[in-house]
């Protein structure tokens, strides 16, 4: 069976590769590999989250949430850097990249990288940022959002981004059918951008 962006463990040999970008005026130049979600480039979906959400202004703990090879985590580590970033993915070579990622800028310390059943179910998060994996398919990812979107603070926001054709306009709907605050906040090159908030 092929590899998929939300196995646990890549079957695939690890084939290492270089994503440089640029996010709210700094260069990053990361690690990825084989194996993991868009590994040889910053996808499309990530690179307009990163353009249109606009950077916390303040501190605090936040969440990326499906971190691949730490795009988004690498981002708030050093675009705020008094935050802690919980960096969390089940697919362990993304976790081990993130990891090595943020040792290489520096941001280790504070960026925490860690498969969902390893944060701690008393952490909550200011913010939350996610590419989610609309692939898993309507049930699953419905269930995701469940899990982790009641751990925002109260006046907490979540930053999604997801394609028009793959469903963001329903998502949004079954958001605030669900009782939160989903407002599109931008539209860019296909993909929606919804901040997230309690009602």
């Amino acid at each position: 069976m092929s590899d998929h962006y939300f196995s646990a463990e890549p079957g695939s040999r690890a084939v290492p590769r270089t994503v440089s970008f640029s996010a709210y005026g700094r260069a990053y130049t990361l690690t990825s590999s084989s194996g993991v979600f868009a590994g040889d480039r910053l996808d499309l979906g990530t690179s307009v989250l990163l353009r249109e959400a606009p950077l916390p202004s303040r501190p605090g703990t936040f969440l990326d949430l499906g971190c691949g090879y730490g795009p988004i985590a690498c981002v708030l580590a050093t675009g705020q850097p008094g935050a802690t970033v919980w960096a969390v993915d089940v697919n362990v070579r993304a976790l081990e990249l993130t990891r090595a990622n943020a040792a290489t800028l520096g941001i280790a310390g504070r960026v925490r990288v860690a498969p969902p059943d390893d944060v701690p179910d008393d952490v909550s998060f200011d913010q939350v940022w996610s590419n989610p994996p609309i692939r898993i398919g309507k049930p699953a990812l419905h269930a995701l959002l469940e899990r982790w979107l009641p751990r925002l603070t109260p006046d907490g926001v979540a930053w999604l981004v997801v394609a028009r054709n793959l469903g963001a306009d329903s998502l949004q709907r079954w958001l605030n059918g669900e009782g939160w605050r989903a407002e599109r906040h931008a539209s860019s090159k296909g993909y929606r951008v919804l901040a997230v908030r309690r009602s």
